[in-house]
């Protein structure tokens, strides 16, 4: 729990939450301040300025960059996005073979984007049976749900989303249907409220202020997992 990145729940939208609550009432206070100056001593860690200064001056700038798999991990599938080390200069973006994973790496792997694969290709044709695999078959679903509360849940949240869902409109109605019978004849899974097994409360503004210098860093840092606790 000394930082959120190493498995506080919830801990990446509580330090996102934190940061743009923080920012729309700090954001007054940055627009009266004189603009910064940038340099090369004050430029962000981001890789934008990095890849447009190789792209110029052809001076060579390496890192890890996400682009779609076209044999460069040869043992996951084509088309999935991976981040490999490249490099960029004057030629564009160079990325080399990186050849296979450890065996457990890419078995993790390859679990992930089958279900994101299945969650997209559910998406794209309202595929409500795809859509309920693809969530029964996330490891972290799997770990805390049995398949009749991953069939209900999915139900659930076609329902509450359907304003956001037209290509499920068919089949929405189905899932409401399908709750109400399961209430009625006493299938219906019981509900737990949790709020996980390591969250931290989200910080209110007021609390945020005792350490306004701190919180500001924080706000504007682009690399949050090495300042943030």
């Amino acid at each position: 729990m000394s930082s959120w990145i190493n498995g506080e729940t919830g801990g990446y939208l509580r330090v996102c939450t934190e940061s743009r609550n923080w920012f729309e009432t700090d954001y007054p206070n940055w627009l009266a301040e004189e603009p910064p100056q940038f340099s090369n001593q004050t430029r962000s860690e981001e890789h934008g300025s990095y890849i447009i200064e190789a792209l110029e001056t052809g001076r060579t700038y390496r890192g890890h960059f996400n682009i779609i798999n076209r044999g460069h991990i040869t043992n996951l599938p084509d088309g999935c996005v991976i981040e490999i080390p490249g490099y960029v200069d004057r030629n564009g973006i160079n990325m080399p073979v990186v050849g296979d994973l450890p065996l457990a790496c890419a078995a993790t792997c390859s679990a992930s984007v089958r279900v994101q694969q299945m969650g997209m290709e559910a998406a794209v044709h309202g595929d409500v049976m795809l859509l309920k695999q693809a969530m029964l078959h996330d490891p972290l679903v799997g770990a805390v749900c049995d398949p009749e509360e991953v069939w209900q849940m999915t139900d659930e949240m076609l329902v509450a989303q359907a304003r956001w869902l037209p290509q499920y409109q068919g089949a929405i109605a189905a899932a409401q249907q399908r709750l109400v019978q399961a209430e009625a004849n006493g299938t219906r899974v019981r509900l737990h409220e949790t709020v996980g097994a390591a969250r931290l409360e989200t910080k209110s503004v007021e609390q945020m202020a005792a350490d306004a210098a701190r919180t500001r860093r924080l706000a504007g840092a682009a690399d949050k997992g090495n300042m943030t606790r």
